[in-house]
């Protein structure tokens, strides 16, 4: 997972394991980056999850998400018209793959072309209020 080099495409088996190993049990970005950097590859990862578990002393079996749950989100994605862009692929915006913990795939709707240009954010209060 090189963040220097955007010239990379998952292919769908890859994605899905992508989508499988971050939807895992106490897996975020941070750990997900660690696990693909280490077994070089998600299914790799997933298949180290549950003696990694033990090894860290978990009482219970750790919950991996499985194919069949990842296919399924895949699919309902797909029938709303949803991507899933991974991080260091074209698609994904420079400026969230420079954060420490940058989701390792994006859901996007819509033209993924947009994500490559320059970009302007509005903040705003959630709870916003006429001043007094």
């Amino acid at each position: 997972m090189d963040q220097n080099n955007q010239s990379f495409r998952l292919g769908d088996e890859q994605r899905l394991d992508w989508l499988r190993l971050i939807r895992s049990q106490n897996v975020g970005p941070r750990t997900f980056r660690a696990l693909i950097n280490h077994y070089g590859g998600a299914r790799s990862a997933l298949a180290a999850l549950p003696s990694l578990a033990r090894r860290g002393g978990a009482d219970a079996p750790m919950k991996i998400c499985s194919q069949a749950e990842a296919e399924r989100e895949m699919a309902a994605a797909n029938k709303l018209g949803v991507d899933f862009v991974a991080l260091g692929e074209t698609a994904y915006p420079a400026r969230l793959q420079m954060i420490d913990d940058a989701p390792p795939l994006i859901a996007v709707r819509g033209h993924t072309v947009v994500l490559t240009q320059p970009m302007v954010a509005v903040v705003g209060s959630r709870n916003a209020r006429e001043p007094d």
